[in-house]
């Protein structure tokens, strides 16, 4: 017999099995109370995105997810604010366990759960699920960002709002996904600031597809989907310069309406719109607060990267002197802060036309 070298998984070390998401949903199943969340979130975000809910969303918390305790914690608080301002804004909390990485780096909760380099990603998509079970009970929708393609199979039940970051929006696996997803979808613009990479999204996300996938038995599938009515574009700047101020606003709006979409917008407050400073980002809302209260119609939400400490830190290598409630990626709000930008925010939208 000829002997030959291999063809393929040349540079593939091994293949570690996955509980299929059928087999984590009966582990960890939906509960009424996180039912009646999601579909009350999904539904009320549709409304605002259909201009029969004049409210804001605001979609808040952490840059990612790493201590669920600490995660947990910054629940409980972004829902009891919710009570105060929910004449005006609806809070959906952040909860991101993807990261996408220029080089390397820690690569999010699912990924990697111990923050060693284990990468026990069927451990990781566990507590993943049980994290957002837990938010869900509390009465609290939910926002992700959808990296991995698969990953909605496992956790998409759980999900109110979806965004697609501006590394993926050009990416036809992300908007063929879209397409299928059950939530409203966001889709940033480019990395160079280019809002037409996300109206391509948009458009193409909107309109059916197919394309390979996996169904709930972890069986590789064609997945057809109707296309999703709900993307929207988010405005997160770009190229070294924010694009939230009005002039960018209208055109924009100039833009979607040219594609023959509607006026919706949501701003990203964090990333190249404040310049990578977290502590610029109750600057970045307050501007978008008086446009709509000077009568913008196309704005209707934010983003905030928050947590209950400011700033950011580096994961060390003993993971018990991690500082309780700060972010391991992007740099974050203070909960104070988070609270007097949402509290100043609800006083200026009650006076909005």
């Amino acid at each position: 017999m000829l002997i030959t070298p291999d063809i393929e998984n040349t540079n593939v070390t091994s293949f570690a099995t996955m509980p299929t998401p059928s087999e984590l949903h009966k582990k960890l199943p939906l509960t009424d109370k996180a039912f009646t969340t999601v579909m009350k979130g999904r539904e009320t975000l549709r409304n605002i995105l259909d201009r029969k809910d004049k409210r804001l969303f605001v979609v808040v918390g952490p840059c990612s997810i790493h201590d669920p305790v600490a995660g947990l914690d910054y629940a409980r608080r972004l829902k009891a604010l919710q009570a105060e301002v929910e004449d005006t804004m609806v809070l959906v909390m952040r909860v991101y366990f993807e990261k996408p990485r220029t080089t390397t780096g820690w690569k999010g909760y699912i990924n990697d759960p111990f923050m060693d380099d284990s990468f026990r990603v069927d451990v990781g998509m566990e507590r993943a699920r049980q994290f957002l079970l837990d938010v869900c009970e509390l009465g609290l929708p939910t926002a992700t960002e959808a990296l991995d393609p698969i990953s909605p199979q496992y956790l998409g039940d759980l999900i109110a709002w979806t965004a697609i970051g501006a590394r993926t929006t050009e990416s036809q696996t992300h908007r063929e996904m879209s397409s299928g997803l059950s939530t409203p979808v966001g889709f940033k613009n480019g990395t160079d600031g280019d809002v037409s990479i996300a109206i391509n999204a948009v458009l193409s996300s909107s309109s059916p597809h197919s394309f390979l996938g996996i169904n709930g038995q972890g069986g590789v599938s064609i997945v057809r989907t109707r296309g999703n009515a709900y993307g929207h574009v988010v405005l997160r700047g770009g190229g070294g310069r924010p694009n939230y101020d009005s002039v960018s606003v209208a055109i924009a709006e100039q833009a979607l309406k040219k594609a023959g979409l509607p006026a919706n917008l949501v701003v990203d407050c964090s990333h190249a719109n404040s310049y990578k400073k977290p502590e610029l980002q109750p600057l970045v809302m307050s501007d978008v607060i008086q446009q709509i209260k000077h009568g913008n119609q196309s704005l209707v939400g934010v983003m905030i990267e928050s947590n209950i400490a400011g700033g950011s830190q580096p994961i060390p290598s003993d993971l018990s002197q991690l500082k309780y409630g700060c972010s391991v990626t992007d740099g974050c709000i203070a909960w104070d802060d988070t609270e007097a930008m949402l509290r100043s925010a609800h006083k200026e939208l009650l006076q909005r036309p």
